[in-house]
């Protein structure tokens, strides 16, 4: 996986909800030590793990892949890498508009802690709240 391939797919993942994150800044990322990307070219998450705590950046399924399970099974690869690197809790942000994947982390076990009112804004519709989510790792 590139950031190039890894671009590609995020634009497609959330295309008409919100700008897909560019190649360049998946890079920046990535050249982070504490991030890392798991998954394949059709399904992929990244995540950062800072002391015991681990946080899910994004999770992106090309629409071609979706309700295959590809998006449990990424999750569930970053939640083992994050212990791999010492993280006892995981933490997440989803639009509350989102219901297929407020449904996904429900059933992974992430329970909401608070809530960012009016988070994210698009241009042809009202602004969408984002819901913080947690689940203890360990």
């Amino acid at each position: 996986m590139t950031p190039e391939t890894l671009a590609r797919t995020h634009a497609r993942a959330f295309a008409g909800q919100s700008r897909g994150w560019t190649a360049q800044e998946i890079a920046d990322l990535l050249n982070s030590p504490l991030v890392f990307a798991v998954g394949d070219l059709h399904a992929f998450a990244l995540g950062r793990a800072i002391a015991d705590e681990a946080e899910l950046l994004t999770l992106a399924t090309d629409p071609d892949h979706r309700r295959e399970g590809r998006a449990r099974a990424c999750l569930a690869a970053f939640e083992t890498t994050a212990q791999a690197r010492g993280a006892r809790t995981a933490f997440l942000e989803v639009a509350a508009d989102n219901a297929a994947a407020r449904a996904l982390y429900r059933g992974a076990g992430y329970q909401q802690i608070a809530c960012r009112t009016g988070y994210y804004t698009h241009a042809d519709r009202a602004a969408v709240d984002a819901l913080i989510l947690q689940k203890p790792l360990a």
